[in-house]
């Protein structure tokens, strides 16, 4: 019973239906809307809003992610022999699994790279290491670093972003 009267009051909610109205209405549209009109005025200006750094003034900067785009590839890249356990483009963290040099038994090494910065700079990019000596008796004791090595990753990701870009920049001058 109850079923049946909530069916009527959702049909008394339908209000007039003049058999001359169409759909869609092509009233309010703008440059964002798939009909365009350019007289449309909105809060977020004649293009809408650009999400992720989609304008023209951060060239190199990464369309999509949130960090520099260079600095990304080449932190990935020089990382590569390492297992990743987790990658986040928009926060800029890339954090390694532990890592065991098949050389050097007993010790294992973690990796985290911070992306700090949308340029390409010599300060955007931090890594912490992270460190493990395995025990006999005790397992896998964390163990200090040398404060050098951080520093050494760093440098060799920087490389590499500046490898990446002078690539893409000479690939845009031959028009390729």
């Amino acid at each position: 019973m109850s079923l049946v009267a909530g069916v009527f009051a959702l049909g008394a909610c339908s209000g007039d239906q003049s058999s001359d109205s169409t759909y869609p209405s092509t009233i309010g549209t703008g440059p964002t809307h798939p009909t365009g009109n350019a007289d449309r005025q909105t809060i977020f200006g004649e293009d809408g809003i650009t999400l992720f750094g989609g304008g023209k003034d951060n060239a190199g900067a990464g369309q999509g992610i949130g960090v520099n785009s260079f600095l990304w590839r080449a932190s990935l890249d020089t990382i590569s022999f390492m297992p990743l356990a987790s990658a986040d483009p928009f926060g800029g963290v890339i954090i390694t699994d532990w890592y065991q040099d098949p050389k050097a038994t007993g010790e294992r090494f973690k990796l985290t790279v911070y992306i700090l910065d949308r340029r390409l700079r010599a300060d955007g990019v931090k890594v912490s290491v992270f460190r493990q000596k395995h025990d006999e008796k005790l397992g896998w004791i964390d163990t200090p670093t040398d404060a050098s090595m951080g520093t050494k990753i760093e440098n060799a990701i920087l490389l590499r972003a500046r490898q990446l870009r002078m690539s893409s920049t000479a690939i845009g001058e031959t028009g390729n």
